[in-house]
């Protein structure tokens, strides 16, 4: 049975995050042979063309990461309806120099949650456009804009009773996304 690495990305610092208590419970949901690791992002210095040569060693630990994984999973809040500058900024190192990008080829999930009734659809949009210059085969269906309210999480942090068919199909078709692009 084949295994295979997943690179967690969740676009928020913030240490109650919704998006990071949706990472954490989605991840359970998936097979056996997927394992997932978070990607720190947090650490990195502001991206800055100049140090492309010499880059600092979060960059470096974040673009091996990267590289070592088969697939991705992004979770992201929105932020003024786009991505979080933390998760653009990570996105951007990993991707430079021009010609070294870690993330062709990746196939990758995109999900978040927020309070608002349109959960992170924009910042969702937004980052597909960004993997798609990239070149990062991004699963398009079931979408997963989720309003974080009461019960979209149980007790032991897991995903609620009402959200865990939606989101079980989810982590299924992405199971199957990787599979195909990874082979």
């Amino acid at each position: 049975m084949n295994t295979y690495k997943i690179a967690v990305i969740v676009g928020s610092l913030r240490k109650d995050s919704f998006n990071r208590k949706l990472a954490n419970a989605i991840i359970k949901l998936a097979p056996p042979e997927f394992s997932f690791k978070q990607v720190q992002i947090g650490d990195l210095p502001l991206y800055n063309q100049d140090d492309d040569e010499n880059q600092a060693e979060p960059v470096k630990r974040l673009k091996a990461e990267i590289k070592d994984a088969d697939g991705l999973l992004f979770v992201t809040p929105e932020y003024n309806r786009s991505i979080p500058g933390v998760l653009k900024n990570a996105i951007d190192h990993a991707s430079r120099p021009y010609g070294q990008s870690v993330w062709p080829g990746k196939p990758a999930g995109v999900l978040g949650a927020s309070i608002g009734v349109i959960g992170t659809a924009m910042a969702q949009q937004h980052l597909r456009n960004v993997l798609a210059y990239l070149d990062v085969p991004t699963l398009g269906q079931p979408e997963a804009f989720i309003q974080a309210k009461e019960g979209l999480f149980d007790e032991a942090g897991n995903i609620g009773a009402n959200s865990k068919g939606f989101l079980q199909g989810w982590m299924d078709r992405y199971v199957a996304w990787v599979k195909k692009h990874v082979g």
